[in-house]
């Protein structure tokens, strides 16, 4: 098992479909101990109790600097340490440049960018301590290419700025013991794409993507492990594709 012995915390993972929920029972199978933070507060606690014994939910909006402070105090009362931080509550919204307006453009930005900001800051002084840590967080296709299928441009800056912020905070903490890393997924069947997708979008799509398919949360999962365990040791401030080669660049 890969993460024997260690502890884990994964934001907005209690969606029954979601890349969290799927990285949160990965983790568990691995050995980890899992955190499952969501601004869901009783939905968190109850996929915590479905992963097993040593599990905990606790409700957390990521937007929110004091509620980020609170859940990493929980955590820690619950655990005593963490080893790894998973950046991954998210939000879309589908509009064109011309409908985006300031309520949006905030709260798209907020969840997305300045919860990885605050989450992380919750926890850093914490790994900084023990002079270890791996972070990943969740960005998107949408950042590279441009735009995607269901974000929109608010959303591709949004995950733009996980992007540059990742990189920046592996920079800043390596010498800390502390690895930050990214992962960049295309098109994945969750409950945020679930019901927007008709039989006939999903063989369409599949034609622009070179091994034929759609990805589900559990390949974005895998990766989560990767960049969790000791397999990554050496490798912070990187960016993983994990879009079945929708987007192939250099």
């Amino acid at each position: 098992m890969l993460l024997e012995g260690r502890t884990a915390v994964i934001s907005g993972a209690a969606s029954r479909r979601g890349i969290g929920l799927a990285t949160a029972k990965l983790f568990a199978a691995h050995g980890a101990r899992v955190a499952i933070l969501d601004i869901d507060a009783a939905a968190a606690a109850t996929a915590a109790a479905e992963l097993g014994t040593g599990h905990v939910g606790i409700g957390c909006d990521v937007a929110d600097k004091a509620s980020c402070d609170a859940a990493a105090a929980a955590v820690l009362a619950a655990f005593g340490h963490v080893d790894i931080l998973i950046n991954n509550a998210g939000v879309t919204q589908p509009v064109k440049i011309m409908e985006i307006d300031e309520a949006s453009w905030d709260r798209i930005l907020d969840i997305n960018t300045k919860g990885v900001l605050f989450l992380s800051q919750a926890f850093i002084p914490h790994m900084r301590e023990r002079k270890q840590g791996s972070i990943a967080c969740m960005s998107s296709v949408s950042a590279q290419r441009g735009g995607g299928i269901f974000g929109g441009p608010h959303y591709s800056a949004a995950k733009a700025g996980v992007l540059g912020l990742a990189k920046a905070m592996a920079r800043e903490l390596g010498p800390d013991g502390i690895r930050v890393n990214c992962v960049t997924p295309g098109l994945i069947q969750t409950d945020i794409t679930g019901g927007k997708l008709t039989d006939e979008m999903r063989v369409e799509i599949a034609k622009g993507i070179p091994l034929a398919r759609l990805g589900d949360a559990s390949d974005v999962a895998g990766c989560y492990l990767f960049l969790a365990s000791d397999l990554s040791s050496y490798v912070t401030g990187a960016v993983i594709d994990v879009n079945g080669g929708m987007l192939i660049h250099g």
